[in-house]
């Protein structure tokens, strides 16, 4: 993946990065992690700088954190809206060597390995050379990624399924990687591993404008340039959004993403 093919790239991407991030959430994740004052942590594919800020909060006093993303447009709006003592906002690519960074206690790479279906592990493996030895790796991803519906229509959900699987074919993505976190720390020999599972999504009723926003991006930006062809619509893309939007507005519908957090400590 690079700044070109990156899936979800748009005009709003970092705004929406930035609306789907709960500070409470991430501070509940890290913590049960082993993040602890005094730290430096390193925050990888940061996109809109929002979770480093948080996880800089956590390590104070005596602790920083760096952010590094793939992308200037996500690291320009992170250092905008969120450089404070403490922290930094680097472009860099995770699957190219970190040296020049330095080595970190703890290391969070969240909601980033299911865009690297073909080389996840090798990103984990290659960004554990900068982990000093006893210090914390901790990762976190969606497992059957926007596949779990209740109340859709069987040709919505063909149609949902066959734009994955288009992703995995043609994008490198992976809405399954959240299942494989435990085996890359495992297979890197990582001791002290420990997993918990939760909803990161668990969507009823009437629908919360956070989630509308995220959702409806999803399907307009990824879906669209998915390379699927919506053969069971009449109006083709047009029509499969159609009846995405009212289905996914029908407070019937329910939803849900299971998140999985996976964290070691480097032997």
């Amino acid at each position: 993946m690079d700044n070109r093919s990156y899936i979800m790239e748009g005009e709003e991407e970092s705004i929406r990065l930035d609306l789907k991030t709960d500070p409470k959430i991430i501070g509940e994740l890290a913590i049960w992690a082993g993040i602890r004052p005094g730290m430096r942590i390193l925050d990888l594919a940061c996109g809109s700088g929002k979770t480093t800020f948080y996880l800089n909060n956590l390590v104070q006093p005596g602790g920083s954190a760096t952010g590094v993303d793939i992308s200037k447009k996500r690291i320009d709006y992170a250092r905008s809206h969120y450089l404070e003592g403490g922290v930094e906002f680097i472009t860099g690519d995770i699957r190219k060597p970190l040296d020049k960074l330095g080595l970190f206690d703890f290391i969070w790479i969240r909601f980033v390995l299911e865009h690297y279906l073909s080389d996840s592990f090798d990103i984990v493996k290659n960004v554990s050379s900068v982990l000093k030895t006893g210090g914390i790796m901790c990762l976190v991803d969606l497992d059957y990624n926007c596949l779990s519906h209740y109340g859709l229509s069987p040709r919505l959900e063909k149609a949902l399924y066959g734009i994955m699987s288009f992703l995995e074919k043609h994008e490198n993505f992976d809405p399954y990687v959240g299942r494989k976190l435990y085996s890359f720390l495992y297979d890197l020999e990582y001791e002290q591993i420990d997993v918990r599972i939760d909803a990161h999504h668990c969507i009823f009723g009437e629908l919360k404008e956070t989630d509308a926003f995220n959702w409806m991006k999803k399907v307009e930006i990824a879906a669209k340039n998915s390379g699927y062809r919506f053969e069971e619509y009449e109006d083709k893309f047009e029509g499969f959004l159609a009846e995405f939007r009212e289905s996914f507005f029908d407070p019937r519908r329910f939803t849900y993403t299971p998140v999985i957090v996976c964290r070691g400590r480097k032997s």
